[in-house]
């Protein structure tokens, strides 16, 4: 590892790692992507924002755990050569951590040859106390003991190895578990996260021009490479946006003013299931229900995570719960995003 502060003791590997973190995070946005809030991110991990916040706080050593290194690594697409530091950093900060809150070496026992001693510890040592003997019988039975765990042990070569192993199915069980069924407060984002309770604005489809900026943009050029138009996806609802949706609009017989209002959304979206074959229209149902606070992953493919997310979006919306994108439920994606931003 070039530049790495594990091995040469430069640098605490909590601070390295916090530094690396933070600017995975702070590069994130690039390649027409949005930066993510600490708070979109942290449900997407399963922590809470305090608990992130000190993570990539580069004035404080980071804690974070391997796992969340390596989710942070994949949500933040961050450059894949930093994935073996980023995770030697935190085993390294682990146990750095560890060995400060070891306790102290407890001292020698006291054997039966020092029980009432008043010799010195050491050379020039004051005398210890003198400490009450033992009783001979009580010794005697604590040794038997201590001989009896031994002969056990040695005449059970198989036990040791037999109970590793089946601690070690355990984890490989629990670690499956936690992969597979999605519970709160675990990695799974969408589990763990809650449905925003910021109500609609409305029921109508809103008004996405040029000018505007973020989600409408970048919603509406997902849907127009959907449909065969090869736009950038960079969240800026411009010149070429515009013309885009003029020549969408002529193609089906609107008129082409480069606006997409109630008679171009209908025609723009398309249904969201298993069969549906656009994955650019899948990708924009998937940060439609991010940014309504329904986070799920963002493929571009209707996978079981997705559905769910549908289906816990239609829910809190008192929509039919099918697991479906149709176009009521298009509809109320788009009236339960933030509000309109321009350049």
């Amino acid at each position: 590892m070039t530049g790495s502060t594990v091995a040469g003791h430069e640098e605490h590997p909590g601070r390295a790692l916090a530094k690396l973190l933070r600017n995975w995070w702070e590069s994130s946005a690039r390649g027409g992507r949005e930066k993510p809030t600490q708070q979109s991110l942290a449900k997407r991990l399963g922590v809470d924002q305090t608990t992130l916040s000190r993570y990539l706080n580069p004035a404080h050593a980071s804690t974070a755990p391997r796992r969340i290194v390596e989710h942070l690594h994949a949500v933040l697409r961050a450059p894949a050569d930093d994935l073996v530091r980023a995770c030697a950093l935190a085993d390294a900060a682990a146990g750095a951590s560890t060995a400060r809150k070891r306790p102290a070496a407890t001292p020698p026992p006291v054997t039966a040859e020092r029980v009432g001693s008043t010799e010195p510890a050491g050379s020039g040592a004051p005398a210890a106390p003198a400490v009450p003997a033992v009783p001979a019988a009580r010794a005697s039975e604590r040794n038997g003991e201590r001989n009896s765990r031994a002969r056990w042990r040695d005449r059970s070569p198989i036990a040791f190895p037999t109970l590793a192993v089946s601690a070690f199915l355990l984890l490989v069980l629990g670690c499956l578990a936690w992969w597979v069924v999605p519970t709160a407060g675990e990695g799974d984002a969408k589990a763990a996260a809650k449905v925003s309770d910021r109500r609609s604005e409305g029921t109508e489809w809103p008004l996405a021009r040029q000018g505007h900026v973020l989600w409408k943009a970048r919603t509406v050029q997902y849907l127009l490479r959907a449909n065969g138009f090869d736009v950038k996806v960079d969240a800026d609802y411009g010149p070429a946006t515009a013309e885009a949706v003029k020549k969408f609009q002529a193609a089906h017989g609107l008129t082409p003013d480069g606006k997409v209002g109630k008679d171009t959304w209908p025609l723009l979206i398309t249904m969201i299931d298993s069969r549906t074959p656009k994955s650019e229209a899948i990708r924009a149902v998937q940060y439609l229900l991010h940014h309504a606070g329904v986070p799920t992953d963002s493929s571009g493919t209707y996978t079981l995570s997705t559905m769910r997310s549908l289906k816990e979006f239609q829910a809190s919306r008192k929509l039919p719960v099918t697991g479906i994108g149709d176009e009521d439920t298009w509809r109320a994606l788009l009236n339960a995003q933030g509000p309109d931003r321009y350049k």
